[in-house]
């Protein structure tokens, strides 16, 4: 009998831990394979997974019911890469919904994504951009996760642009939180397990199993507002290839800047605004640059030979809203009707130069998404007769949140709509009729709401 006892006060202790305590600990939620689906265009696409224990199958198709139709890829998780793996999906039909399956061992997961429209056809496109998750006393909650990406689901958007900050390497969790990250990475395990954290809510992988990512990094992958002469960036940035499915050209390994065409409407330019750019304390000029030369000339390039009808400029630093605390880290230099000679710290000679070259080509129908101030905004930018164009600001998606402040008077900005103190995202679609741009919480609900007709 006291055996028996003995027994039953073990199982129900047991029973106790495993349904009681679990959410709090992380046991048991999180999913064995985690998934991203990433990087889609036209004809390819690249799966990304991790999984600690050897071989990940790929099956796709256009429906999985169909064996004969249906492709297979794989490749071998290893500890080089922290069991990550990425497998390029090849010779996709364009503007097409394709079914996935990954597999490893007797796990399995299913998920879906759209190539997009070929360049010459004018199809409807409808994605969401933020940034900024898992920032100090924001991370997973032990029983929702991160709701916002739930909201984020329900849209069903063709694409998602996570714009910078995809994780907080540099600050601990804190409590109340699943455990797991409360801590400041500085080694690349440290790193790899900030990104593995944060990917492996439940609530993260519902929303990327189905809905595909073109991601780009900030500051906070590695430590605030660092330059490429932090001894820690090349780690961050090893994690960060490690964690995401990006595959730079091989004459290239460390690049992310990157072009991607949806149809018609629409090309995306993704800059990379950490790893080449001058030290933030030097003195703005022409030998300070946050793109480097040979970025600037790519986009400038780019956006002139583009004839997509709107040009998606993806930042993730923001033009108008002065950042930085000591130095600039984002363009503006912070001049205000308050503080008129502002840091002279900023990047706004290469930006004027930026802005000067697409007046000058006559390259109409820009927007520049940007994230980073942790609150929402629409600015209207009018820097010169013959140009004007808008700066769409969205963030956070989980992390401290931020109050919209003074506008940088370089751009001849006006504020159409400003919000601060809510975790946010946005959503733009396009169609043949013009831009549709919302600004969304965490529960879906519509904050801002504003369609803008193309140029001619």
């Amino acid at each position: 009998m006291k055996r028996f006892r003995e027994c039953r006060h073990a199982t129900l202790l047991l029973i106790f831990v495993l349904v009681v305590l679990a959410p709090f600990v992380g046991w048991g939620s999180d999913p064995a394979v985690i998934v991203t689906i990433g990087e889609v265009g036209d004809s390819r696409a690249v799966i990304w997974a991790r999984w600690d224990r050897g071989r990940v199958i790929v099956e796709y198709g256009v429906g999985l019911g169909r064996p004969g139709e249906i492709k297979r890829a794989e490749a071998l998780a290893t500890a080089s890469t922290d069991f990550t793996v990425k497998i390029p999906l090849m010779g996709l039909s364009p503007s097409t919904r394709y079914d996935y399956r990954v597999s490893a061992g007797a796990s399995s997961v299913v998920g879906e994504f759209r190539t997009a429209p070929p360049p010459a056809k004018a199809e409807p496109v409808t994605f969401v951009w933020s940034g900024d998750l898992g920032g100090s006393g924001n991370c997973r909650d032990p029983v929702n996760g991160y709701p916002i990406f739930a909201a984020m689901t329900r849209l069903a958007p063709d694409f998602f642009l996570f714009v910078g900050d995809t994780i907080y390497a540099d600050h601990r969790c804190g409590r109340g939180a699943v455990p797991g990250a409360d801590f400041v990475a500085t080694t690349l395990q440290q790193f790899r397990l900030k990104h593995r954290y944060n990917r492996a809510d439940p609530v993260v992988q519902t929303f990327f199993r189905g809905t595909s990512v073109y991601p780009i990094w900030d500051d906070h992958e590695v430590r605030n507002d660092f330059d490429p002469s932090d001894p820690l960036m090349p780690v961050g940035r090893e994690a960060f290839f490690d964690y995401w499915p990006i595959v730079p050209p091989p004459e290239e390994p460390h690049r992310l800047y990157r072009r991607v065409r949806w149809g018609r409407l629409l090309e995306l330019f993704v800059l990379d605004t950490r790893q080449y750019r001058s030290p933030n304390s030097q003195a703005d000029g022409p030998g300070k640059s946050m793109l480097g030369e040979r970025q600037r000339r790519w986009l400038l390039e780019g956006l002139g030979a583009s004839d997509a009808v709107w040009k998606i400029v993806v930042s993730s630093v923001t033009l108008s809203v002065p950042t930085g605390r000591v130095h600039r880290d984002g363009w503006a230099n912070g001049s205000t009707p308050f503080f008129r000679e502002g840091s002279s710290t900023g990047f706004e000679h290469e930006l004027q130069g930026v802005i000067r070259s697409l007046g000058e080509r006559g390259i109409r129908n820009i927007v520049w998404l940007t994230t980073d101030v942790h609150h929402a905004e629409i600015i209207r930018h009018a820097p010169r007769p013959d140009l004007a164009f808008y700066e769409f600001i969205a963030g956070p998606l989980g992390a401290s949140r931020g109050r919209p402040r003074q506008l940088d008077h370089t751009l001849n900005p006006v504020s159409l709509f400003a919000q601060g103190d809510f975790l946010n995202f946005g959503q733009v679609a396009v169609d043949a009729q013009g831009l549709t741009v919302r600004i969304y919480d965490e529960q879906g609900k519509i904050h801002f709401e504003r369609t803008f007709p193309p140029q001619p």
